[in-house]
């Protein structure tokens, strides 16, 4: 069996098709597999968040930093540049952090899609060697450039350029985290490899993107609180695309591990 490495090297001398309604109908069966519980396992991280953030700001403020005027004054507020370095590199840093856990559902995707069992545990999988690393360094590498170009361009009051570009960089590192856990490739290497196989189908692979977001925010229709069930589907249809390009049949290093584990 191929190689990740061998088969991208394909797809770049070679280039590939994809059926958009085969991973389309994928992904949608594998999200009903994975949807509920999904959805009640970011509900309750969402809340537990929350209520640190609250109880940081708290008592790092004091309680008149829940006031709509203390809010209003911190918006106005200029950060200088020392700031906006150091607010940059932090939300690099968190994105790092907080992607081991979106990569957990993808994990779930796999799973789901192999009737394997999967549970709570799942979703922290990949924050142990040797994907942590490398799913921090990617991530923070994508959140570095996307920040950092989005508070240039607030800088000059022009917001919403430098929304698009951060929309354009999550187009154009959509496949960097399954590469990684799937291809077992390192951070740098995921990154290069995404935009070669970005590069042979740009068209269909922006089809599938902006339907994976459309499809995530479908739950705002109606009731808000629904896009915490419908949001994985992006992961789902990130799943199935990567599925439909890549031979998957080679086990997972995480479940391998677990099964000595268990020995």
């Amino acid at each position: 069996m191929k190689s990740t490495t061998d088969q991208i090297e394909d797809i770049k001398n070679h280039g590939y098709s994809l059926d958009f309604s085969t991973i389309f109908n994928h992904a949608f069966e594998n999200y009903k597999k994975i949807a509920l519980y999904a959805g009640l396992i970011i509900l309750v991280f969402t809340f537990i968040f929350f209520i640190a953030l609250f109880s940081i700001v708290i008592a790092y403020f004091g309680i008149e930093s829940m006031s709509q005027d203390f809010i209003q004054s911190l918006e106005s507020q200029k950060l200088t540049y020392i700031q906006q370095l150091f607010s940059t590199l932090a939300i690099s840093a968190i994105s790092g952090l907080v992607a081991p856990f979106g990569a957990g559902f993808l994990k779930m995707a796999d799973c789901a899609d192999k009737d394997e069992e999967f549970n709570v545990s799942t979703i922290f999988a990949y924050y142990k060697a040797p994907y942590f690393a490398q799913i921090f360094t990617a991530s923070f590498i994508i959140s570095l450039t996307g920040t950092a170009i989005s508070v240039f361009f607030e800088s000059l009051d022009l917001n919403y350029v430098g929304n698009g570009f951060s929309f354009f960089i999550s187009y154009f590192t959509f496949f960097t985290i399954p590469l990684i856990v799937f291809g077992n490739l390192k951070a740098l290497d995921a990154i290069k490899s995404n935009l070669i196989i970005i590069s042979k189908n740009p068209l269909m692979i922006f089809v599938i993107f902006i339907t994976g977001i459309l499809g995530s925010i479908v739950g705002l229709v109606g009731c808000c609180i629904g896009i915490i069930f419908t949001i994985v589907f992006n992961t789902s249809l990130t799943y199935a695309t990567y599925y439909s390009l890549f031979n998957m049949e080679e086990e997972d290093p995480i479940d391998s591990i677990g099964q000595s584990d268990a020995e």
